[in-house]
């Protein structure tokens, strides 16, 4: 059976909607015993793809913001927002856009920042008078800095599949987080700068300060997650068991979480945590697949006779991978694309950490494009709105975002900054 056969064979059991990690763990099962390899190779193969302790972070930061959810930071962290911001025209934009970027500390999910924070904001909007659909695409759009701001789930896979440093790609991330929600504000300011009607709430230092005691301890804990890791601390893993305590104590103090709920929160943790490795685990048989039939250095000699150029290949990657984005979900295409791909990137120069943020940037605005974009999905569920009305909303936010993808892709000092600061 040759790489093509196999590769072939995935793609229809994908297109056939068979889960992705069985659809790549079939052909390459087949692929073993035809070329002679034994079943045991292939299972110490993808289980040692999991047997990682940066991997370990995954389960403790899905269990973070599972905790973070169930324990309603989001609602502290918008009554706040809306105190700071609420006289301002366009309001609730803002709001949108600062809740989404003060979530993303805890939260590494796109989907579960879609689903939390948009089940409160979407409502909010529409009844304050802004359109539906402005409302869901902004939401939806916001969603992704969640992934992209550490402590971030896509950042902990790739830093396992491509043998980097998680605490140096956290680093690396922020600048491009903070880069999407200023063009995001910019996008709504130009929106809603003649719109009169769109004010909220008067300013008071009152309310202000209520929110803001309500919600001390949702803004503490970027500095106890992120700050533990920039600092040294702590380690990624070692960070995310402490959030995961820390939201804890919260939900239990904010009386928002009790003993009955943990089963409930840990089974949710559990299953997306199960989802995730099973794949992990049958793309490390992958990579070892293509790395024996030397399908990097083959493509790299494609891309090559194409052009030598960092920023022709970067180019070409960015349209490979939005392409991915749109018909894979995250993990599914990091383990696909990240082996192939990497290999090519530091022949040609680039930075091992760089790259690791375009792909996690590519992905996630996969998330927000048809046929597979989960963030249209989950929204269209807890909005009640047709998947199709979802996309028609997101479509003009799509344009902030490509630019912050070519900013980041073609000034590599704003992502390499902030590491080489930290000296990671």
């Amino acid at each position: 059976m040759t790489v093509t056969v196999m590769a072939i064979a995935i793609a229809l059991l994908i297109a056939l909607r068979i889960p992705i990690a069985f659809a790549i763990l079939g052909p390459c099962l087949l692929y073993m015993w035809t070329s002679g390899q034994s079943v045991g190779l292939a299972m110490r193969t993808a289980t040692g793809g999991v047997n990682s302790w940066p991997l370990l972070a995954v389960p403790l930061f899905i269990l973070v913001g599972v905790l973070a959810t169930r324990a309603g930071i989001a609602d502290r962290m918008f009554a706040l927002a809306l105190a700071l911001l609420g006289r301002l025209r366009g309001a609730l934009g803002y709001v949108n856009v600062g809740v989404s970027l003060g979530f993303s500390w805890m939260n590494g999910s796109a989907l579960a920042d879609a689903a939390g924070v948009g089940a409160i904001q979407v409502p909010q909007m529409v009844k304050n008078g802004y359109p539906r659909p402005f409302a869901i695409g902004l939401t939806a759009s916001s969603s992704v800095i969640g992934p992209i701001m550490p402590p971030s789930i896509p950042a902990v896979v790739f830093a396992s599949v491509a043998a980097v440093s998680t605490s140096a790609l956290f680093a690396a991330a922020v600048v491009p987080a903070f880069i999407i929600a200023m063009l995001l504000t910019a996008f709504v300011w130009f929106w809603a700068r003649k719109r009169e009607d769109l004010r909220s709430v008067r300013f008071s230092w009152r309310e202000v300060g209520r929110t803001a005691v309500a919600g001390v301890g949702a803004l503490l804990a970027p500095v106890v997650i992120l700050g533990g890791i920039l600092s040294g601390f702590f380690t990624p893993t070692e960070a995310a068991a402490v959030g995961a305590l820390y939201m804890l104590l919260l939900g239990f103090l904010y009386r928002t979480l009790t003993v009955r709920n943990l089963p409930r929160v840990f089974a949710d943790a559990a299953v997306t945590t199960a989802s995730i490795m099973v794949i992990l685990g049958a793309s490390a048989l992958l990579g070892w697949i293509l790395a024996r039939e030397r399908v990097p250095q083959t493509l790299a000699g494609l891309f090559l006779e194409i052009s030598d150029s960092p920023i022709v290949f970067l180019l070409l990657v960015n349209v490979l991978l939005l392409v991915l984005g749109a018909v894979l979900e995250p993990t599914s295409a990091l383990v696909i694309g990240v082996p192939v791909l990497l290999p090519v990137a530091v022949q040609l120069g680039i930075d091992p950490v760089h790259f690791g943020v375009i792909v996690v940037l590519n992905l996630m605005l996969g998330l927000l494009t048809p046929p597979i974009g989960g963030v249209l999905f989950v929204l269209s569920s807890v909005t009640r709105t047709p998947v199709a009305e979802v996309f028609r909303g997101v479509a003009p936010f799509l344009v902030p975002l490509a630019a912050a993808l070519l900013l980041v892709t073609f000034a590599p000092g704003l992502v390499l900054w902030l590491p080489g600061v930290l000296g990671l």
